[in-house]
């Protein structure tokens, strides 16, 4: 199938793609993929190879068009996992903030006990 991606033509078959991303690993996946076989691949990445072209040249909807039109599944969703807590957030979400407290109590002070000056 003829398929324009970075303003040039390119014929383009299913299985032609599948040969090409045979024994190539994924690169992680930060925006849409493509699912070849049984992995999902970077649209970017995908492109790159079937073309031959720099990632620079075409966008992710170019490749993504393209790859609808071949009959695979392309998903613009990402799901990144949410961040771990550093180990800092872990012992202040376990001891509370000490935002309840004001500085004077923290110290074991109060402006009543402070010497007063004339």
């Amino acid at each position: 199938m003829r398929v324009v991606i970075a303003r040039f033509p390119f014929d383009l078959t299913k299985d032609g793609v599948i040969a090409s991303m045979k024994g190539i690993k994924p690169e992680p996946i930060t925006a849409g993929s493509v699912l070849i076989g049984r992995r999902h691949y970077p649209l970017k990445q995908v492109g790159a190879v079937v073309t031959r072209q720099d990632r620079r040249d075409f966008s992710a909807g170019e490749v993504s068009r393209a790859m609808t039109r071949l009959g695979f599944t392309c998903r613009d969703d990402v799901e990144v996992p949410a961040p771990a807590r550093t180990p800092l957030e872990e012992a202040s979400a376990a001891l509370g903030t000490s935002e309840s407290f004001g500085a004077s109590e923290s110290f074991g002070t109060s402006e009543s006990s402070l010497p007063q000056t004339p």
